[in-house]
């Protein structure tokens, strides 16, 4: 950041203010706070995330230092639950990242599966020698579990995922919401989440080269990169 841009001490000093004010709002209300879900104590929360954010980027820009902490944002958290108690229905909505890191082997795959249709394997289908086509082919061929656990033979590369359940007092009708699957996303009737990423596993402790026991291969056990594993095209 140039200089002109930096922000002054006063600044610096006026989000530190801010962070103290948050911090009291937030003890005030976990005091007072009505139950384990209290509304108050959730923007409470939410405010002093925001403050401290806005406290560790000043703090960086005009200082450069940070602050021992770390506090979620105020967009990682979700809002109480307020969905039924006993609800009669729930969705399940997933989100998996992959890289397509090896498009040759991905475009491979989806001709192999496309030849196994045909008894003379021999397949003129310009799908399966495009990247969008192979993806077409694979995803409409296998189930995403299976996709996921098998990842690494289609060429791709896993991300970030999570899986968000929600419920609902009655089930939706049949096609209701097919048009915009996801526009109709309520944050308060979420039952629970999981989420997997690359950034828990910085948080996890270093293991050193020492605690790990390496298993040695023989030479059956070589795996060639280059060649791919026969493919079950079958669901």
């Amino acid at each position: 950041m140039s200089d002109a841009a930096q922000p002054t001490a006063a600044e610096v000093r006026a989000a530190a203010e801010a962070v103290k004010t948050a911090l009291d709002r937030h003890l005030a209300a976990v005091e007072r706070r009505s139950g384990e879900d209290d509304p108050a104590v959730s923007e409470a929360f939410n405010q002093l995330a925001a403050a401290a954010e806005v406290y560790d980027e000043l703090l960086y820009d005009r200082f450069d230092e940070v602050t021992p902490f770390e506090i979620p944002g105020a967009e990682d958290t979700l809002p109480p639950y307020a969905g039924p108690d006993e609800p009669n229905a729930i969705s399940v909505l997933i989100r998996r990242d992959y890289t397509v890191a090896e498009p040759q082997r991905l475009v491979a795959q989806a001709q192999r599966i496309e030849a196994a249709e045909y008894d003379d394997g021999v397949n003129d289908d310009e799908a399966a020698r495009s990247v969008p086509g192979a993806l077409g082919i694979l995803f409409g061929e296998f189930e995403p579990d299976e996709i996921a656990s098998r990842h690494k033979e289609f060429g791709l590369e896993e991300g970030d995922s999570t899986l968000w359940v929600t419920a609902a007092e009655e089930p939706p009708e049949a096609g209701e919401w097919l048009e915009a699957p996801f526009e109709h996303f309520d944050p308060q009737q979420v039952v629970c989440r999981f989420d997997v990423s690359a950034v828990f596993d910085d948080e996890a402790p270093d293991i050193e080269d020492d605690d790990i026991d390496f298993v040695e291969e023989g030479p059956e056990d070589h795996d060639d990169g280059d060649e791919l594993e026969p493919l079950d095209a079958g669901k």
